[in-house]
């Protein structure tokens, strides 16, 4: 097996396993990426007079019946294939001939890798944005549908002030909306084009372009100067989690509010049969094992923050194997967001509030009727505040 770093030395099993790890796993998804990538820098070098139209043409044509295959499922990435990279590029040798061989000028598998990782980012950033938008919507919609149920306001556990569903609903959706701006700016570090930048030194004596990839690729920007992309590694996948970290702790909010209120001692809702699960020993038992996950996403997402920042905080400069390591906890805190997402916006659709189990305690009015007092009399909120406090007690005094 022909690796692209081979040099004919057999490498060792135990070696190739471990510097390995899930990439050929993780890299699945990175395919169409890399092809896009790779077409982008075959077509650079062809008008750079670097590789030869008959070369293109069959590049092109083997990359395409590659993606086609790939997406039926002809052919994976094995463990001996190292990555994506390697899998595609023998796999088009094998296919077209030497022509396969040359679309590796001008460029290491350091900018390769980062090139199909960031295109896949932008795609995931767009699908997260519009992920948290549609539970957003689903709240609105709830809200709307309970427009006219109330509902207690809470400050430290206890009924505060009086609030109701469409308000509850349209807080969430408002906070959610500022997550899915927040991922849309998460894409400011996405979208620099590393193509071109090689191993982290570019590619002496080749008169690459890569504002043509740049172009090409969708970039925003071409990442200048090529030593920055390697000290960038790391930045963009931890500020697109960091924004992920706060969507999952909206969701995490959302669901806590939600358990609270399907506890028999509340009962403000309901929640589909379908959405909730049984007990093998409780009969009567309906769980809401979604919400509790939900909850419990936020660890998930904190964990794998962590692990991002930490990867390459104190590596020098230039490329370090750590780097590899960034894929498992970025892979795992997007696949999460966007099923955490999915299962609350479906379980949303469902939720229905029982406004005759929601008692309002008649204290909560007691803001309310300072301010009145303010408004009819002249008198400061303080002694406002003095005097609903002391009718309160009375009232409570009168009760017993």
């Amino acid at each position: 097996m022909q690796r692209l770093w081979d040099k004919g030395t057999p490498l060792d099993e135990r070696v190739l396993r471990y510097t390995a790890g899930e990439d050929h796993l993780l890299d699945a998804r990175l395919v169409e990426y890399d092809l896009r990538a790779s077409l982008a820098h075959a077509q650079m070098l062809n008008r750079q007079q670097l590789l030869s139209d008959e070369d293109l043409a069959a590049i092109e044509a083997g990359l395409q019946e590659l993606g086609e295959a790939h997406a039926r499922g002809e052919w994976q990435i094995t463990l001996d294939d190292e990555d994506v990279h390697t899998a595609l590029e023998k796999r088009l040798t094998e296919r077209i001939g030497e022509a396969g061989k040359r679309i590796h000028l001008g460029r290491s598998r350091n900018d390769q890798v980062l090139a199909a990782l960031r295109l896949y980012l932008l795609d995931a950033a767009d699908s997260l944005e519009g992920a948290a938008d549609a539970v957003a919507d689903a709240l609105e919609a709830l809200g709307e549908r309970e427009a006219d149920t109330e509902l207690p306001g809470y400050t430290h556990m206890q009924q505060a002030m009086p609030s109701s569903v469409h308000l509850w609903a349209q807080g969430f959706a408002a906070e959610l909306r500022d997550d899915a701006e927040g991922i849309a700016a998460s894409r400011r570090r996405i979208s620099r084009n590393p193509l071109g930048s090689a191993a982290g030194y570019g590619v002496p004596g080749l008169p690459i372009d890569r504002d043509f990839t740049c172009e090409a690729l969708g970039f925003d920007t071409v990442q200048e100067p090529v030593t920055a992309v390697q000290l960038s590694r790391g930045k963009a996948e931890a500020g697109l989690v960091f924004e992920l970290c706060l969507l999952l702790q909206d969701l995490g909010r959302l669901a806590t509010d939600l358990l609270l209120f399907y506890t028999q001692e509340f009962a403000y809702i309901s929640l589909p049969e379908e959405m909730t699960t049984g007990s093998s020993i409780m009969p009567q038992k309906r769980n809401p094992d979604v919400l509790e996950l939900v909850r419990g996403a936020t660890a998930t997402l904190q964990g794998s923050l962590v692990e991002i920042l930490n990867l390459p905080a104190k590596l020098p400069s230039g490329y370090q194997r750590d780097l590899q390591r960034l894929k498992p906890p970025l892979f795992r805190a997007i696949d999460l967001s966007l099923d955490s997402c999915a299962i609350m916006e479906k379980l949303l659709d469902g939720v229905e509030f029982l406004p005759d189990n929601i008692l309002l305690d008649p204290g909560i009015y007691a803001a309310g009727r300072a301010n009145r007092l303010v408004l009819e009399e002249g008198i400061s909120f303080r002694e406002a505040y003095r005097r609903v406090a002391e009718e309160i007690r009375r009232e409570a005094d009168d009760d017993d």
